[in-house]
């Protein structure tokens, strides 16, 4: 793992950003002591088909229940 200091990281991130892309992690210190780490996240990238698809489900599934959208919009300002 390469460390860069703290100042440099800020003058550089998008370079940064783009290594941690490929990959590479990245290590961020402040007066000599490691402080965070960036790279490559772990998550699964969602596609505008599976976020629509998951949009879909949660709607049918409401629907089966009778909870209307404008219900759930007020029972989340609780």
């Amino acid at each position: 793992m390469r460390k860069i200091g703290l100042f440099e990281a800020k003058q550089k991130f998008s370079e940064l950003a783009e290594r941690a892309e490929r990959g590479e992690r990245i290590g961020i210190t402040k007066r000599g002591k490691l402080i965070a780490e960036i790279g490559r996240s772990n998550r699964k990238r969602w596609t505008s088909k599976k976020y629509l698809h998951g949009w879909t489900k949660f709607g049918k599934v409401e629907k089966a229940k009778n909870i209307s959208v404008k219900e759930l919009i007020e029972e989340g300002r609780k």
